[in-house]
């Protein structure tokens, strides 16, 4: 539902939609380290040319980094503000955007923390995000909210991490409804907004350009932050304001293109939501995370939001994708999910790439799920690198993937 009040001359915001420049690396052998992590951050600043900043050059667009949730360091970081981690896995993170008025921040936590008792959980703690924010623009600072990160236990029913991370959905999404519903003064670009919440990945974005990322976030410096896989985002973002909460990766994907058809899109998602059931939600809860798209938000952004809707009912990622960007070929007569999901994801734990048409517009997007990290684009659109160390590395254009990524002899 778009929200008229906000609509400015010829904008309207059921137009938007990114073009952008997006990559991941991942260590082939899972093994997670602050290289992977340092290299992706390398690869987002040498993305510069792919984003974009308005009339003050220190107001980009949006960029940021998706990545493993790095165990070691929280596991110190909480330890110093009086609270223990639990193994990993056994606890969730999220990366929630407060408002910075004291007032509006503390009915936020009131309404979060009533929600985490209701729906079972254990709230361990709050850790506020370190940002050195001197650099910002004009437009970057007026709207920058305050993070903080919402440490939650997984109860002892939930054995395992994709029912634990399904919980925490169904937490994050009426819970950001609810707040972002129910208080006075919460509009605008003034709002409650949770950049990830799971027990596997965390995501670090903002209204930044790529430069701006490593020293806005001085997390990812500390060497204790490893992961074994790391995506990346430099947004462009065509026909629309740039936003803190609009920029990427998202919960699940970083995605480069325009989706035409998103309105049509989302028009039938919410027109047949009425009729949504699975297994793995109650009726209860299935009416707490609709709808699946909500206004004020970019193509990419629904694309997201379908993504995780429709994974976290019960179907496998590769099943996911062929629903969402059907193969671009007809008269077929071999099974072609069975295919597909042989070609991105078909060995677990391991990183595999698919390239393909979409009739739609040029794009390529990246989606990381826990171990698993895959990625779709237009041929020609990408370069795809397989290193001596085990590394491997993607980019958002044929052209841009050496640049991006500095090879060094001993690969």
């Amino acid at each position: 539902m778009i929200d008229s009040a906000n609509q400015r001359g010829l904008y309207r915001q059921e137009f938007e939609k990114d073009a952008c420049g997006i990559g991941f690396i991942a260590n082939m052998k899972g093994r997670k380290s602050h290289e992977v992590v340092a290299n992706a951050i390398q690869m987002l600043i040498r993305m510069d040319h792919r984003g974009a900043c308005g009339c003050d050059p220190n107001s980009g667009d949006g960029a940021g980094i998706l990545l493993q949730i790095p165990h070691e360091f929280l596991v110190g970081e909480s330890l110093k503000l009086g609270f223990k981690l639990p193994a990993n896995g056994h606890y969730g993170v999220g990366m929630a955007f407060f408002p910075k008025d004291e007032k509006l921040r503390k009915e936020c936590k009131e309404i979060l923390e009533r929600q985490i008792k209701q729906q079972g959980f254990e709230l361990l703690g709050y850790r506020l995000v370190p940002v050195k924010n001197e650099e910002l623009g004009e437009d970057s600072a007026k709207n920058e909210p305050q993070m903080e990160q919402v440490f939650i236990r997984r109860p002892v029913m939930v054995t395992n991490e994709d029912d634990f991370d399904r919980k925490l959905f169904i937490l994050r999404k009426y819970t950001s409804r609810l707040i972002n519903e129910s208080i006075k003064g919460l509009k605008d670009n003034f709002y409650f907004y949770f950049t990830s919440f799971s027990c596997r990945t965390i995501t670090y974005k903002g209204m930044l350009t790529t430069m701006q990322v490593p020293y806005y976030f001085p997390d990812l410096d500390n060497e204790n932050v490893t992961s074994a896989m790391a995506i990346v985002h430099s947004r462009f973002s065509t026909n629309t304001f740039p936003e803190w909460k609009l920029a990427q990766p998202f919960r699940f994907i970083a995605h480069n293109g325009e989706i035409n058809t998103v309105k049509g899109n989302v028009g039938w998602m919410n027109a047949q939501s009425a009729l949504f059931e699975s297994s793995h939600f109650t009726k209860e809860e299935m009416d707490m995370i609709l709808p699946v798209c909500a206004g004020s938000q970019s193509d990419s952004a629904h694309l997201d939001n379908a993504i995780e809707m429709l994974y976290y009912s019960g179907r496998s990622l590769p099943h996911v994708m062929m629903m969402l960007i059907p193969e671009a070929w007809d008269g077929n007569d071999r099974d072609v999910l069975s295919l597909f999901a042989q070609a991105v994801l078909g060995f677990n734990r391991k990183v595999h790439f698919r390239s393909g048409c979409d009739q739609d517009t040029f794009w390529f997007f990246a989606l990381l799920l826990g171990e698993d990290v895959a990625a779709f684009c237009d041929p020609g659109l990408c370069q795809f690198l397989r290193l001596r160390n085990g590394r491997q590395v993607l980019s958002a254009q044929h052209q841009d993937s050496w640049g991006l990524f500095r090879l060094h002899r001993d690969f």
